[in-house]
Order: structure tokens, then sequence, then C-alpha cells
């Protein structure tokens, strides 16, 4: 009998795990990236000499990945090597306050009793519980499920769900219903910034976003090898089940026949035929034709706002003054003016938040010598602009790093400058690597109570064509994405014409003779 042959087109997370979980039962899986290396934005980039993660940086909802490498019958621990924080995040303050935020509920309470005192301690733990709530409600039906309907969801949540949402406020945005919880306005810039995982502001975010305290709360852990080898590790594990990957390799266009996606065609015209095709890659390239003029209707032609792009530095270089931990903020005085200027106003922040990973950094660990940093500043999503006032200029991009690195210095942390090493990545290069985005990190803002029911799902408009990443269902973030690619692979075995097939043994370096079909037209 004919094995079914499915082409993922896209290495990044999603991709990945809809690889390996196909590829387990039993179908012919190619996957193709344009890059030269599996992870799409969870990558990796040295600079000298030392391997840099310059994508997301936390792991977080280890419960997704738990789940998807006991779909192909191993585990987390027998794969990779992972280490809890007992320090989830250290957040320091331009008119140096500071304060930490624990794995232990008890210890956070007392840091935050130190810090703002016992009033606002209280009201931190009501908000944590609210939070974990808020979680507990929607995780089973929109997190885990498929891409929902506002009666649907409505449904499935029923009258406990539905109350617990309306003591919320759900229309209301995450800004508004933190200023509920908290006096003190450094709790509330602290946990606006929930916002920012989803590439949104906090003044237009729903107020749902608050469940990623609950999160956070339920573990952070750093993995040897950095970020980079979580996403070696599922390109691994497909391919000793028989999956393919083809780097270096572009996708020119998702072909249709009849209106089904039949396969695909690559840059230099050679043609993949499959019997399903799998894009994991931001709908909006889908939507501008990148994929060609026939899968443009695979996704709804309104084009929903941007997410934010970032100005990101990968350094390598000795530091000194603060004692960092794995993951610190810095914030400035003015946290509104950061997301106008990005959002209405097209501009990089003038008084910026600044996001730093010590990457050789835990807690009670301090490095000597050049250390490794990621540091981030939100940005806006024009890195595709063809005019002066679109995009972003040399002088803008310098401004705003003297600026970060100022606040760095305000708050006492020094990056030794002549000894530093790094590499910038801006919201041009973003777009570059990720066409069509704009450099848009998150896919869609989540802006709006209704952004929760905007985005894609896995099944396409187009039969035969099926969707994976952070741009759909369930939205942005390592873990979500990897829950769309196991949504994708499972409307892919769903689908008509494709029948579940026994898994097909494979062991760990073994071979396959598997194969797509393939037409040279070049």
């Amino acid at each position: 009998m004919t094995q079914h042959r499915v082409i993922v087109v896209g290495a990044g997370m999603g991709g990945l795990v809809s690889a390996l979980q196909l590829a387990h039962q039993g179908l012919d899986v190619t996957v193709v990236d344009a890059a030269d290396a599996p992870g799409g934005k969870l990558r990796q980039l040295q600079v000298g000499g030392a391997a840099i993660d310059s994508g997301p940086t936390v792991f977080t909802m280890r419960w997704v990945f738990d789940q998807v490498l006991a779909s192909v019958g191993t585990t987390l621990e027998a794969e990779l090597t992972l280490h809890p924080l007992e320090v989830l995040a250290r957040h320091w303050w331009s008119d140096g306050s500071a304060l930490d935020l624990y794995a232990d509920p008890a210890r956070s309470f007392d840091a935050v009793a130190n810090f703002a005192g016992l009033e606002e301690a209280q009201r931190f733990r009501a908000f944590c519980a609210e939070a974990a709530g808020v979680y507990r409600t929607l995780e089973p039906h929109y997190i885990r499920g498929p891409a929902p309907h506002l009666w649907g969801l409505t449904r499935a949540l029923g009258p406990s769900g539905l109350s617990t949402l309306a003591k919320l406020g759900p229309m209301r945005s995450l800004w508004h219903t933190l200023g509920r919880h908290f006096r003190d306005p450094r709790m509330r810039q602290l946990f606006a910034r929930y916002a920012t995982y989803t590439g949104s502001s906090p003044w237009q975010a729903p107020a749902t976003l608050m469940l990623i305290a609950q999160v956070e709360l339920d573990g952070v852990w750093t993995i040897e090898g950095g970020m980079h080898a979580l996403a070696r590790c599922l390109e691994r594990l497909a391919m000793a089940r028989g999956a393919r990957f083809r780097y270096g390799t572009a996708c020119e266009a998702i072909e249709l026949d009849n209106g089904k996606a039949v396969g695909i065609r690559l840059v230099g015209g050679e043609q993949l035929r499959a019997d399903a095709v799998v894009f994991n890659g931001d709908t909006a390239a889908l939507r501008q034709g990148l994929l060609g003029s026939d899968a443009k209707s695979a996704v709804p032609a309104h084009a929903p706002p941007r997410s934010l792009s970032a100005l990101t530095w990968s350094i390598l270089a000795p530091t000194q003054g603060l004692a960092l931990d794995r993951h610190n903020v810095f914030f400035q005085h003015d946290y509104a003016s950061e997301f106008t200027d990005i959002f209405h106003h097209a501009r990089l922040p003038q008084t910026p938040t600044v996001y730093v990973c010590a990457q050789d950094r835990d807690t009670g660990h301090t490095p000597t010598g050049p250390e490794r940093l990621l540091c981030l500043v939100n940005a806006p999503a024009n890195g595709d602009g063809h005019s002066e006032n679109e995009t972003l200029s040399t002088q803008d991009i310098e401004s705003c790093e003297t600026t970060s690195f100022n606040l760095l210095r305000q708050c006492g942390l020094t990056i030794v400058p002549n000894a530093a090493k790094k590499i910038l990545t801006t919201p041009t290069d973003f777009h570059h690597l990720f066409p069509a985005t704009g450099g848009a990190l998150y896919g869609q803002a989540s802006h709006g109570w209704m952004s929760a029911f905007s985005r894609s799902g896995a099944n396409s408009a187009v039969p035969g064509l099926f969707l994976a990443g952070g741009s759909v269902h369930p939205g942005p973030g390592v873990p979500m994405a990897a829950l769309s690619g196991q949504l994708a692979a499972a409307a892919v075995m769903a689908s008509p014409g494709l029948t579940r097939r026994s898994h097909t043994a494979a062991t760990s370096g073994g071979t396959s003779t598997r194969s797509a079909t393939t037409v040279n037209t070049a």
C-alpha cells in the first residue's frame, strides 16, 4: 500500500512537531526550509565563538513537550537535560528599586511585601489566584483545543467558566484589570509586560493574558545546550522515524490541482508532490501571495494588525555592577509612551524597556570573564517599509541603542564596551528571515477580546493545506507553536483520503527508504 506523503514547509517549532508526529504515524514526511538549520525563530547565533540563543529564551508549559514526546514513545528526560529556575525573573527600575519573582509563591509574597508593602503583597496573592482561575478555565477549552468560535467556546466553558471570565471582565484591557489589583505602579507595569509575550500593547490586549502569571508559576526551565537544543532534539527524533529535512531550500509556491493542495514548487523549479502540505510560516506570506496566487485563498484576505518586532543585540562581553539572574527586565518610568511610540507612531520607543537574558547565569552562579547576553527592546514591525518614513533609520537604531544601554547603566549594569562582541538584529532583518511579516515576531497583535477568535486554525480554506506556527491558533510562543503543530498533525490524519496507518517502526539512527515524489522542471 502506497504511503501517504506530507510536505512540511518550515522547520520552526510547529513544523518540527507536525513532522515528528506524522513520521511517527508512518507517513512519508519531507521538511523544507530556506534556513540552514531547524528552529525558525528559535535561532542561535555564533558571536565570538560562543553560541547565543537569539530568539525565544524562556521554556515554560513543559507539559506540552511531555505530551509531544510521550506521543512518539519517549520522554523529555530521556532526550534533554532541563533545570528548573528558582528565580523566574529579576526586575529593575531606573529609580534603583528591584524585585525578584520566584517559582515558590511564598518567596514571591515575601519579596513583594519587602518591595511594596504587605497590603500590596496581599493584592499580589489575590491577583495570582485570579490568574490561576483564568488559566484553569481556558487551558482545556482554548489552549489545547482547535481554533474556537465564540459560541462554541461559550458552550464549552459552561456556567462556571463563564462566571470566572465575567468576574475578570474579558472585554477590559490587561492594563485596566491590573489597575484593579495593584496600587504600586511598578507592580502594574511588571505584570502589564505579559502583553508583550504575545507581541501586544497592555492598553489593547485582553485581560485574559493575566493567565501568563500561572504559566510561569507552573515552572520555568533552562535547557542544556540552549533553547536551540529543543529544535535539534525534535529534528533528530523526526529523522529517526524517517522524516527528511532539506535546508537551504526555499519554497516558491504551494501548488493546487482542482482547488486542492498537491505539493510545492521550490525556487529553481523542482516540484515535490504530496497528499498534504503543512505550512509552518506566518499566514501573512500566504495572504500576500508569496507562496503563489492560488494559495492566497487559504486564509482570510483581511490583514490583522501586526504584533511587535524587536531590536536585539546578541553579545559576548564581561559585565560589571549588577548581580544578574537568567531573566532580567529593566523598566523606564514612562511605560505608556513605549507602546504609543510603537503602535501609534511606528517608531522605536523613546523610553524602552530592556530585557536581558544572561545565558551563563543561574541562581548562585556568576560567570568570570565574558558572558553570553541577549538584549531585546520592543520595536514596530515596519521592517518592510519602502519609504524613508516607513522604516527605521540607522540614526533611529543608534539612538535607541544608546538610550537602552544608558538605562542598564542607570540601573547599575555595565556591559564592558571595549571588550564586547555583538550582532544586532533589526525589524528589517527579521522581515528578511520571516517574509511578509515586516519583522513581526508574534503574528498578529492580540488587541481586543475578539482577537482570540481571529487566528486561523490548523485546517485552512484550501483542502490539503494545513497551518502551524505562532501566527495561527493557539498563538505565539514556543509551547503554543508546538501545540499548533500537534493540531496540524491531527488535522492531517483526520483529513479525507488519509487513513490512519500503524506506526512504521524506526530506531534511533536508523534509515528509511521512503522518499517524496520529485519532478525536476529546472
